[in-house]
Parts: structure tokens; C-alpha cells; sequence
């Protein structure tokens, strides 16, 4: 039996706190493997008309994570015509991986919104939910939620090692032609700048 992190997203673009996280949550959750599923619709993004093409975001996904052995990609919801919710997604992962434990991985502000998820409920009865702080001071409300849900499922948290970046944060970076190869892997970098990616954008 294998614990598999199922890490979902717009990942618009990939950055080194997405890598962060998965590489903190392979060790602090003792997984086998992370699986980075890209949303084609996310729910809390629907009027969004901004988000890069499925193909780039899943190229420098692939980019982000050569080298990484125990991280991969699913295209699953990328398929799907409906609205990306996590439950159907889970659904099918659990299919796939009957007789192994999953882990659906998320950052502070998806932990703490969690309840405003489609069939939140059936979601923490298929998986267990794993946590990763990317903001400081933020400890004691993640271990209120943690306790309020841990009447349904398994929660587990780090609080270790933050990470606090995130992908609109970057964007508007890249928008204003600044330097973000601290934020981004190196070939991530290329590849926007080669497809011009994000520079004329509406945020």
C-alpha cells in the first residue's frame, strides 16, 4: 500500500512554492508519490478569463518537475468539460488507487475554506487532507480547523519551512517585466519568456 498526494490547482504559473509544498509534504506526510492534477475550471475561478492555455500551464508543470522522480502530472481534469470540483476527482483517483491511501494536498487558505468545498464531506471520507502553511502567524487558526474537521476525516498540518509565494503574485511580476527567477524554476522562466506568456495579460 502506497501514500499518493494529490496535489490540484490552476498552477498558472507553476512556482517553487507549488514545489515546496509537495517536496515538504513527501516528507512530512510520508508519501510515496505527489500527483500535480491542473484544473481546467476551478470552481472559485469560473470568471477568470485570464488563466494561460491547458497546454503551457501542463508544459511548465512538466518543466517544473523534471528530475523529480516521486512528483507527476495527471491530465484527468484537463479532459473533463465540467467545472473542475475536487470531489470527481477524487472520485476517480480513488478508483485508480483502490488499495492505496490518498492525500489531498493544500495550502492554508484552501484548509481554511474547506467547508465551502462541493461535498466537502465525501471528499475527507475518501482522503485524508494535508496541510502546508504558506503564511506566518497563521498556526493557531489552522489547528482550530483542523480540529473542527478532524470529526469527519484525517487532518494532517506543517507548519514548518513556509513558503509565502503565490501564482498572482508572480504574474504581476511577469506583467511588469521584473525578475522572477527567484520565485520560478529556471526552464519555467525560459518558457514564459519564449511564449510570451502573461505579458499582456489582464490580472
Amino acid at each position: 500500500m502506497k501514500r499518493i498526494g494529490i496535489y490540484g490547482g490552476s498552477f498558472d504559473p507553476v512556482h517553487n512554492g507549488h514545489i515546496h509544498l509537495a517536496k515538504t509534504s513527501l516528507e512530512c506526510f510520508s508519501l510515496d508519490e505527489v500527483i500535480f492534477v491542473p484544473a481546467r475550471i476551478s470552481p472559485f475561478k469560473q470568471n477568470k478569463n485570464d488563466v494561460a492555455p491547458d497546454a503551457d500551464r501542463v508544459a511548465m508543470l512538466r518543466l517544473a518537475l523534471d528530475g523529480e522522480i516521486d512528483m507527476s502530472v495527471s491530465d484527468y481534469e484537463l479532459m473533463q468539460e465540467n467545472v473542475s470540483y475536487t470531489i470527481y476527482t477524487m472520485r476517480h483517483m480513488k478508483k485508480l488507487y483502490a488499495d492505496d491511501t490518498l492525500i489531498l494536498l493544500m495550502g492554508s487558505d484552501s484548509l481554511m475554506s474547506f467547508q465551502r468545498w462541493y461535498c466537502w464531506q465525501e471528499i475527507i471520507s475518501i482522503a485524508e487532507l494535508g496541510c502546508i502553511s504558506r503564511n506566518y502567524g497563521d498556526i493557531e487558526e489552522l489547528a482550530r480547523q483542523r480540529e473542527y474537521l478532524s470529526e469527519y476525516g484525517t487532518v494532517r498540518l506543517s507548519c514548518e519551512n513556509i513558503f509565502p509565494v503565490s501564482s498572482t503574485e508572480v504574474r504581476q511580476l511577469l506583467k511588469k517585466g521584473e525578475d522572477c527567477s527567484c520565485y520560478l524554476p529556471e526552464n519555467v522562466v525560459q518558457y514564459i519568456v519564449k511564449n510570451k506568456l502573461y505579458e499582456y495579460r489582464r490580472l
